[in-house]
């Protein structure tokens, strides 16, 4: 019998938190050894935290991090459990992004990392360097703050697996299971049983089953335990690393841990018998392989991970492991719970008191608040579980004083204490808005202000006329478009100058000190268009809402409805998209669409092929032409096409400032490091939409229009 339980983690760990990140390592460890777990696998980088960034460059973070392995070994906590723990390396003058395994006080192994991640949000290669040595290693020499504690002067440091009594471990590090040649793959060939994988992956709708796909074709052909290792939680970003620890053996996953999460510190373990992996592997062509494959460097360690044939009688008593199906949740559950989580870090982590939103009585902004009702939800859940970190965090921040018992049992009422909207109306308002504004700030609880703003507008009127002369006025006015753009953004900026204002003093208006974060709610199809005021509602402290696609926050609206039980978001849902800036008659009232020129899912369209299949203007007409040719006319998808991109150029700028968004789609225009663009465009295109016209006036027109036409 070779059965061992093995176990990956989930930590939620903050970057330069280094106190707070060694307690929870080590709070791993001793839930593992509670388990009776022989092998313990963290996410990547755990001690400094995987969003240390340019700080990966200084010399502190490696010296704290020297520091924090020192403590780590020190402790009896990590006797007698294999442990593989990740941090920044200083090998030879370069920095290194590395996995420590360690056992008993003792350095078995630094495994560098081999294939970096360097696209999307990832950019590896500005702060490490990978290691192309493969199969080879050299002596690190230690520092002396950890020879004291080893008594080691120097380790293996290079492309090894470490062997045990009974098995074989090879490191595999995030990226590399996504790489064509991944390395687990020359390593099973040698013998290798168990391949961990220490990952700093973040969420992105719909992208957990990608991951999943990989760890279980990593040990479906191949035969093996996979051990995956996750970040979990908003480490100091915009990204939310969502966990999901899992255990793979040959093809199948047998353990996973959650994807959403408020604790600290998820462990999942399983018990498995590597005589399941021999037996999987029993194969001619294989074996032919695996025959003529290069040998890595076996570091020997003395020690078993199993407890041996004498215990055999003990192991069988272990309930088997009964099939397990892994859990994925609906894009809308996602929405639901990914910038939830990602909300309640970054509330506690800031230690302030709450947040502050502006509701408009639109879909985004309803958006935005339901997602911080699904975020008290989840603290009274964690609280009825006993997280008591959670309820900790939540006496600090709704005021209440040292000692007291105070455990949040209700959503509404949670809500009410952290919640702020505001309706901020003009004589551009409708009453519908004010009304479903209102009534969805009283279904989950926040504490609601409502306001005109029309004495401040017209102030600013009032001034531009005294120093210029004139008076501004709307276009249905007889206003120019100039006046009429002008006098819709300084209602929109003054929003913003109102919420801030509000946000720092409303806690002293309730008795309470501190002050609040404000939120934003401009969607990621907005802000690509860039279909926003520059310095309006959208400038906030950050916005849960901000890489979420219109189609997809109707469809999350339209399932709160039914899971939150609010009958209030279905006027939400029917309610016409308008920013309410300009006035209305009996034959004029503002919508979105028709401002843009495009709808919301059109826009979806246009932005997953300018930054996920990379296309440019023209290579984008000629895919279009071909999915959309049934329903309108060449010309017409080149006129959508070009008034796209000229608007997205001419607003490109707005993405300079664009409030730090909750990434969750892979066509975000985010400007900060996911996408990497001028901001200074040749807005008309001239050569490229020059090809486009050419290639549209030869195209014949397949739409429907010309059929019903004909």
């Amino acid at each position: 019998m070779g059965h061992l339980i093995t176990l990956a983690t989930s930590l939620n760990q903050w970057a330069m938190d280094f106190q707070g990140n060694l307690e929870r390592i080590l709070e791993s460890i001793v839930v593992a050894k509670s388990r009776g777990a022989t092998v313990r696998v963290g996410p990547e980088l755990e001690i400094p935290g995987y969003g240390c960034l340019d700080h990966f460059l200084e010399g502190d973070t490696v010296l704290h991090s020297w520091e924090v392995l020192a403590s780590i070994l020190s402790s009896d906590k990590t006797l007698g459990i294999l442990c593989d723990i990740g941090m920044p390396v200083m090998h030879k003058n370069v920095i290194y992004n590395c996995r420590v395994i360690v056992h008993d006080r003792k350095i078995l192994l630094i495994r560098p990392k081999m294939w970096l991640a360097n696209d999307g949000n990832y950019r590896e290669l500005r702060y490490f360097t990978p290691w192309f040595k493969r199969r080879q290693w050299e002596d690190h020499y230690l520092p002396r703050i950890v020879q004291a504690v080893t008594g080691q002067i120097k380790v293996p440091f290079g492309d090894c697996v470490v062997s045990t009594v009974d098995t074989c471990i090879g490191v595999e590090l995030c990226e590399e299971l996504f790489t064509p040649e991944s390395p687990h793959i020359l390593m099973g060939l040698d013998g290798v049983e168990i391949f961990t994988n220490s990952s700093g992956s973040h969420h992105e709708l719909r992208k957990l089953n990608t991951r999943v796909e990989l760890i279980k074709e990593a040990t479906l052909k191949l035969g093996g335990v996979y051990l995956y290792a996750n970040q979990q939680g908003c480490d100091g970003d915009r990204l939310y690393y969502d966990g999901c620890a899992m255990i793979a053996l040959n093809g199948r996953v047998i353990a996973q841990g959650s994807q959403f999460s408020l604790s600290d510190v998820e462990v999942v373990s399983a018990t498995i018998d590597i005589e399941d992996v021999r037996a999987h592997r029993a194969r001619s062509s294989r074996s032919m392989q695996a025959a003529g494959s290069e040998r890595y460097h076996r570091i020997e360690a003395p020690i078993a991970l199993s407890s041996g044939k004498f215990d055999a009688i003990e192991e069988l008593n272990r309930p088997a492991a009964l099939p397990y199906e892994v859990r994925y949740h609906t894009p809308e559950e996602e929405i639901a719970l990914g910038p939830a989580c990602w909300l309640w870090d970054y509330l506690r982590r800031s230690r302030t008191q709450g947040y502050f939103l502006p509701l408009s009585g639109g879909i985004d902004s309803c958006a935005t608040a339901v997602i911080v009702y699904s975020m008290c939800r989840l603290v009274v859940d964690a609280a009825r579980c006993g997280n008591t970190q959670v309820v900790e965090d939540a006496r600090r921040i709704v005021g209440e004083p040292e000692g007291s018992d105070y455990v949040p049992t209700d959503a509404r009422e949670l809500c009410g204490r952290i919640m702020h909207t505001c309706y901020m109306g003009t004589e551009n308002s409708t009453a519908d808005t004010r009304g479903r504004a209102k009534e969805l700030a009283e279904a989950i609880g926040s504490y609601h202000t409502d306001l005109n703003m029309d004495t401040i507008v017209t102030a600013l009127r009032t001034l531009f006329q005294v120093v210029t002369g004139l008076r501004p006025r709307f276009r249905v006015h007889g206003g120019s478009d100039a006046e009429n753009l002008a006098l819709q953004n300084i209602q929109a900026r003054l929003r913003m100058v109102i919420a801030y204002f509000f946000a720092q003093l409303l806690p002293w208006v309730r008795g309470r000190s501190g002050g609040l974060l404000v939120l934003g709610s401009a969607n990621v199809d907005e802000s690509l268009r860039g279909y926003l005021t520059k310095y309006d509602c959208s400038s906030a402290d950050v916005n849960p809402i901000g890489g979420i696609s219109k189609a997809d926050l109707k469809r999350f609206i339209a399932w709160a409805q039914e899971n939150f039980q609010l009958p209030i978001l279905s006027r939400f849902l029917t309610a016409v998209p308008t920013a309410e800036l300009e006035p209305f008659t009996e034959t004029y009232l503002q919508a979105d669409e028709a401002d843009m020129g495009m709808t919301y899912d059109e826009l979806s369209v246009l932005g997953r092929l300018r930054k996920v299949e990379k296309c440019g203007p023209y290579s984008i007409f000629t895919k279009l032409v071909h999915e959309w040719g049934a329903r309108l006319s060449p010309w017409q998808i080149a006129e959508k096409v070009k008034l796209f991109y000229f608007e997205y150029a001419r607003n490109r700028h707005k993405m300079t400032t664009l409030t730090p968004s909750y990434h969750a789609e892979a066509y975000s225009p985010d400007d900060n490091r996911f996408d990497m663009r001028p901001f200074l465009y040749p807005s008309r295109f001239p050569w490229q939409f020059r090809k486009i016209d050419d290639v549209a006036a030869a195209l014949p027109d397949r739409s429907e229009q010309k059929t019903k036409t004909d």
